[in-house]
């Protein structure tokens, strides 16, 4: 399973000051050390933390998976195709929103999700939707050619006691379900060192997608100490 480290909030410290410290591109090289698989940033329309300069310049020397997290809109799907990550993530955004709120509605968005998703995968690139813990999203997400899914652990992760159990299972059966009909699943948001290996424990999973929990150790413990501390409960988790 991999490890993908979010490092947008590195960036979000950053723009507190519009200066140049500290460097997300700097935190990245030091996650990489502690045994990060690959790399998330989103790039948001606003562009409130991460910037075009920081897209750029990691595409240069990332030596794992380069995650983008964006919208699907025209610039984002430009910028996409000019840069070629190695994934493209597509997610809902809203400007007045502290951090993503759910997965893509990908019901009510299907066309535009598809155009994008097309668009996308013609420059090489292959492209996950992040879903709500839903089969039907999951059938929309495989009906309109998602190459893989992010299943959203926001509220497994940010609840507790019987209701967190119960999400739980709604994140499992919906991996499963996923499995089942021929994508790839990874899963993300909220996941931290107290809830981590319960989803890391799911069988089949590619990938957890995890940032603020991390970044937030690392102003701590340094970002090298924070990444290896996760990596270590997700192998815990899969002996």
């Amino acid at each position: 399973m991999i490890l993908g480290v979010n490092v947008d909030h590195v960036a979000t410290i950053r723009q507190a000051r519009k200066g140049i410290e500290p460097d997300p591109v700097m935190a990245v090289t030091l996650a990489i050390l502690g045994g990060a698989d690959g790399i998330t940033i989103h790039l948001r329309e606003d562009r409130r933390h991460i910037q075009d300069r920081d897209l750029e310049m990691l595409k240069d020397f990332v030596p794992v998976e380069l995650n983008l997290e964006m919208a699907a809109t025209k610039e984002m799907i430009g910028i996409a195709t000019r840069i070629k990550p190695d994934l493209v993530t597509l997610v809902p955004e809203k400007r007045e929103e502290l951090t993503t709120e759910g997965g893509l509605d990908v019901r009510s968005q299907k066309k535009s999700i598809n155009d994008a998703i097309k668009k996308v995968q013609s420059a090489g690139i292959p492209v996950s939707l992040f879903i709500n813990p839903d089969f039907d999203d999951i059938a929309i997400s495989k009906e309109i050619g998602a190459d893989m899914v992010e299943i959203h652990t926001g509220v497994y992760a940010n609840t507790k006691g019987k209701k967190q159990e119960e999400e739980l299972i709604r994140v499992i059966n919906a991996a499963n379900h996923a499995l089942n009909v021929g994508l790839v699943v990874n899963a993300g948001h909220g996941l931290n060192y107290f809830n981590v290996i319960k989803v890391a424990s799911i069988q089949g999973l590619r990938g957890l997608y995890i940032g603020h929990s991390i970044v937030s150790r690392a102003v701590l413990v340094g970002m090298e100490r924070a990444v290896r501390e996760m990596k270590e409960l997700i192998w815990k988790s899969r002996r």
